[in-house]
């Protein structure tokens, strides 16, 4: 093993590095990821190793980025796409919903888009207007695209690399939020999952807690509050959310009989609606209580010095946890 401790913005770098030595029609594309490494560094040095050839400084257009992304991948590359931060994606949206989606199935299965695009999303860092959005149910409702969201430092190593060898579309959600936050990591070794499916990463009785992406760290953090009154909280990430893999959700709820959705994003159509209607028609008669959904508030992303009243936290969770315990 070559296990480090890293960051999580730099086990993508890594992941990155790893996927440009490993198959050279893989190209990394995007506005500011060449000569500054992107704006939170996540592309730190790979021009300079790998040429501008490989990791291009794209003009301020999204669609044009995505566009010429298509393009490249029909003529066999790998695209590897960034988007500087998630509200800016919205101008490139009718080419992956339109394009990235649909030219596999259009082409009677004859043409593969192998495009990974990476999207930092969320909130937590204080930024201004359009660069604190959740907009992961917007592709995960799209057929054709597959969408998958890292939570550590080692799924990040290895998912965007699973996700660049992947010959079908995947829109890789990274939490901003965690870009900092430190975990060891197996550089030398193999992914010990499937890109497409979920993870327990805490055991537990009483009862279910789901999240993805900058939440599962929240989760874990009220497992740990819940610890103290005597609950042992499961805590499962999804990490992928289109497929979605629910076997170890079903079979957590039928252990503990609650389960509690935590998602940044809107609660008004949003992956935990899914995840509920998915559980309540397959664990109906384990469920014990409603299966409770702690979200982002049904508004506009908040102005940066109110996002924290905004963003479910430790305080929320919890209240669902005893809401589903009072019934």
């Amino acid at each position: 093993m070559m296990t480090e401790t890293v960051t999580l913005g730099k086990a993508l770098n890594h992941g990155l590095r790893r996927a440009l030595e490993n198959d050279p029609k893989v190209l990394i594309m995007g506005e500011d990821v060449g000569k500054l490494g992107g704006v939170f560094r996540i592309t730190d040095g790979l021009q300079k190793d790998f040429g501008e050839n490989r990791v291009i400084d794209t003009p301020l257009a999204e669609s044009g980025i995505i566009g010429t992304a298509i393009g490249l991948a029909i003529r066999g590359y790998r695209p590897v796409c960034e988007i500087q931060f998630d509200g800016f994606v919205f101008p490139a949206f009718d080419q992956i919903v339109s394009q990235v989606s649909k030219m596999h199935y259009r082409s009677l299965g004859k043409v593969r888009l192998p495009i990974v695009i990476r999207i930092p999303f969320g909130g937590g860092i204080g930024a201004v207007e359009h660069h604190s959005e959740s907009p992961e149910a917007y592709f995960s409702h799209t057929p054709g695209l597959k969408v998958v969201s890292c939570s550590n430092p080692s799924d990040a190593y290895h998912m965007i690399q699973q996700s660049i060898v992947s010959d079908d579309p995947v829109v890789f959600f990274e939490p901003k939020r965690r870009y900092w936050e430190k975990g060891p990591v197996d550089l030398a070794g193999t992914p010990d999952l499937p890109l497409h499916t979920a993870r327990v990463v805490q055991e537990g009785t009483d009862a279910t807690v789901v999240a993805y992406g900058p939440m599962v760290r929240t989760a874990l953090e009220a497992a740990q509050a819940a610890a103290e009154d005597g609950r042992r909280i499961e805590v499962i990430d999804l990490r992928t959310l289109s497929p979605l893999d629910l076997g170890p959700v079903h079979e957590s709820v039928r252990k503990t009989g609650r389960c509690v959705v935590v998602h940044e994003a809107p609660g008004n159509l949003g992956l935990g609606a899914e995840v509920a209607a998915r559980v309540t028609e397959e664990c109906f008669y384990s469920l014990e209580a409603p299966v409770l959904r702690v979200t982002g508030f049904d508004v506009p992303y908040p102005a940066a010095r109110v996002e924290e009243e905004y963003l479910p936290d430790l305080d929320r969770v919890l209240d669902a946890v005893d809401r589903s315990f009072g019934w």
